[in-house]
Order: structure tokens, then C-alpha cells, then sequence
């Protein structure tokens, strides 16, 4: 079980492991309302490496990156459910829209992001490579999403996503 460090924390712990030879996975995102393909993407991460650093994107830059309506769950929530996975040993919330401050801080040394993303579009790849890392593409759980889980909730309900107490 992992637990929520701040940045200034992360970089120290990342500091020792590099001493102890420890190969440091990172991943981030905002894993809201989290589901299968969030642990089976977290668990592929992990076993890439010795120790799993998550960076979770703050409840104010989610909203600026996906609108008013999210997150779903706040940051206290989404970090208690990230830490408490057996395959994450750390949690640092980041508030910019991207984590390349993160990873310039803690520079691991594999950079792990969804399937979904161009290998060109990842955020710290120039970082990483730059001192000798690799940034791996790991193929998304099909049909596994926080928007697809929002979907099935809404119609199951029979609630249009834009209907007044829809969000």
C-alpha cells in the first residue's frame, strides 16, 4: 500500500531509491472514479519496475482540463483509492495541467503513459530520455473509462449528461 507524499517528499524518496538501485516507474492522470482498466494500467506500470510513483492531477486542473463537471471524486478521495493499490508504493497530487515539472523534479527512469498516446505528445519524454530512461506505451483495457462509467451511470438513470442535476 503506497502512500500521498508532497513534491519536496517525492524528490527526497526518489533520491534514495536512486542509491539503492531502485528503478522508478511513473505514471499520471487523474483517476477518477477508478475502474478496471485503471488497476490493470497501474498494475502493467508496476511491474515495469522496482517502485511506482503516480502523479494525480488536482481537483482545479482537472477542471481546466476536462470541465466544471469533473472530477467526479475530489483529490482526498482519488489519492486515498490510488495509495490504498497494492501495485502503487506513492501518490503526489500536482497542480499544472501537465506533470513535466513533477518529472523534472524526480526524473524516474521509466516514464509509462496509455496506448492512447502518441509517443511524440508525451509529457517529460525529452526528460527522461535525457538521462537515460525509457517511456513505455501501455495498451488501454478496451472499453474501460471514467467517461464510459459516467455514461452507464447516466443511463442507467435515464439522465441526459446536460438535464438540470445531471452534474
Amino acid at each position: 500500500m503506497g502512500i500521498v507524499v508532497g513534491r519536496q517528499e517525492l524528490r527526497s524518496i526518489r533520491r534514495r531509491l536512486h542509491r539503492q538501485g531502485k528503478r522508478v516507474v511513473f505514471t499520471n492522470g487523474t483517476f477518477d472514479i477508478l475502474h478496471r482498466g485503471h488497476v490493470e494500467y497501474l498494475q502493467a506500470a508496476r511491474r515495469m519496475g522496482d517502485v511506482l510513483m503516480v502523479g494525480l492531477n488536482t481537483d482545479a486542473s482537472i477542471r481546466r482540463i476536462k470541465g466544471e463537471k469533473r472530477p467526479i471524486n475530489n483529490n482526498r478521495d482519488r489519492a486515498a483509492v490510488l495509495s490504498a493499490l497494492g501495485c502503487v508504493d506513492y501518490v503526489c497530487l500536482f497542480g499544472d495541467d501537465t506533470p513535466q515539472r513533477l518529472i523534472a523534479a524526480i526524473i524516474p527512469d521509466v516514464l509509462v503513459k496509455g496506448a492512447d498516446w502518441r509517443a511524440d505528445a508525451i509529457v517529460g519524454k525529452d526528460i527522461v530520455e535525457a538521462h537515460g530512461g525509457r517511456v513505455r506505451r501501455i495498451r488501454l483495457t478496451p472499453g474501460r473509462s471514467t467517461t464510459n462509467v459516467i455514461r452507464k451511470v447516466l443511463d442507467a438513470y435515464s439522465i441526459t449528461p446536460d438535464a438540470p442535476g445531471a452534474g
